[in-house]
């Protein structure tokens, strides 16, 4: 069932990192999307994730000397599909991977992804998810066991088997995200991907050479113990969902469970970010 959202739309006087701080701020009390427009930004929220006591956040920063305004809107489900279809454009990363819809023609790259989102997050366009596949074609997952947490369309852990994974799971919490991980595997002819609805729990005692996880700042920091648990000896964690100021925090996190940070990508202040076992050989 698709989802009711509430749309802030906020308009940021200050200059400098006034949009910034607002994005970051918003990001902690829980809204999950966001488009920079040209006087601030919009930022969304689930209907039933949503309280007004979010708005504080907003309120402290006006105390703060950041000079804004705001207004609300309820956003009904609606056919986003084809709200995306009319003004979706094929992206081709590195000249490698191209990531486009069935209905455009097709790209002459080594890895052509078919993606049709419905209300799944990740075509390719975001930030976080362009950085995340470019870290899998830089770190072909040749023969390893993939998790792809919080999948979204599926298109990492689709990527994946393109590239010689043997295994891949994909999981998500939402219903309409593991529906659409399915019918984009079947579209892309992938044969090894398995898609699962629920959290980092529905996969104990397993153990993955390359676990993906692009999802909000919250829910890494809770789910970082549990992938170092998963992750093998000398496999690789690649985290993105999270901005630069965020970076403290994921990796003293990471090293808290074993992990050491390898380096980060910055795409537009959002980061990705790739971690070993602190012991790997």
């Amino acid at each position: 069932m698709a989802k009711t959202y509430i749309q802030l739309r906020v308009h940021v006087y200050s200059p400098n990192d006034g949009g910034d701080i607002v994005l970051a701020g918003l990001s902690d009390v829980g809204f999950e999307s966001f488009l920079e427009t040209p006087e601030g930004l919009e930022a969304y929220i689930p209907l039933n994730e949503w309280s007004v006591d979010s708005l504080d956040v907003l309120s402290a920063m006006i105390g703060n000397g950041i000079d804004l305004s705001w207004s609300l809107c309820v956003i009904p489900p609606e056919n986003w599909n084809a709200v995306w279809e009319s003004d979706f454009q094929p992206i081709v990363i590195e000249n490698q991977c191209a990531v486009r819809a069935d209905f455009h023609a097709p790209i002459d790259v080594p890895f052509e992804l078919l993606i049709t989102p419905k209300m799944s997050f990740g075509t390719g366009h975001h930030q976080t998810t362009f950085m995340m596949l470019n870290y899998l074609l830089k770190h072909r997952p040749s023969d390893h066991k993939v998790l792809d947490m919080g999948c979204g369309t599926g298109v990492l852990g689709i990527l994946a088997e393109k590239l010689g994974a043997n295994h891949i799971d994909a999981i998500d919490v939402e219903p309409w995200c593991y529906e659409n991980t399915v019918e984009n595997a079947q579209m892309n002819n992938c044969q090894l991907l398995t898609a699962y609805h629920g959290d980092v729990n529905q996969i104990p005692g397993k153990q993955y050479d390359t676990i993906l996880a692009n999802i909000n700042m919250n829910v890494l920091l809770s789910d970082i113990p549990k992938f170092a648990q998963l992750l093998s000896n000398n496999g690789h964690l690649f985290l993105s969902g999270f901005f630069t100021q965020d970076i403290p925090a994921i990796e003293a996190k990471a090293n808290q469970n074993g992990l050491h940070m390898i380096e980060f990508q910055e795409r537009d202040r959002w980061v990705a970010a790739h971690f070993t076992p602190a012991n790997a050989t």
